[in-house]
């Protein structure tokens, strides 16, 4: 799709990066500079997918270096190398961790050492029907619609 196919496009949410360990923690980890501890075995989407790039940024803000053990196709790979104990912690979203429920144990990282990933919502110029795409988007943007975001464990976008 063309970037001129969609008409103002607004941020309506964000997913930052949380540590996952297996629930009985057996390495420890209680923050992002442990990860870069000699030993550690640490999961990482590959680099060019999004949550890859994500969580390099929150290396880069805690100013350590990871060497991963192994990486992930995506997200969903790395969530089950943490649930099958492969791995001491992974990087992870926010709404994955939670999603994961008690598989995993999240570890929230400080929002001066975080990063996110932001989600556009706009109106295709040529929707077939614009006044229903229009409804959507005003809904996901109203309190109702960042309601159910945040239940799931997005950030607000703006």
């Amino acid at each position: 799709m063309d970037a001129g196919q969609a008409s103002n496009p607004t941020t309506f949410a964000k997913n930052t990066m949380e540590i996952v360990v297996p629930p009985n923690n057996p390495a420890n980890i209680a923050a992002v500079a442990d990860l870069a501890k000699p030993g550690v075995k640490v999961a990482l989407c590959q680099v060019q997918v999004p949550c890859g790039a994500t969580a390099a940024k929150v290396f880069s803000n805690a100013g350590v270096t990871v060497t991963p053990k192994t990486y992930g196709a995506d997200v969903k790979a790395v969530l089950t190398t943490v649930e099958l104990g492969e791995v001491d912690a992974g990087m992870v979203y926010v709404t994955d961790a939670q999603a994961a429920g008690v598989k995993v144990k999240g570890i929230a990282i400080p929002a001066a050492q975080n990063a996110s990933t932001s989600y556009p919502i706009a109106v295709l110029t040529k929707a077939p029907n614009p006044a229903a795409a229009q409804a959507f988007v005003a809904f996901v943007l109203s309190s109702s619609g960042q309601a159910v975001l945040a239940k799931a464990g997005f950030s607000p976008g703006s």
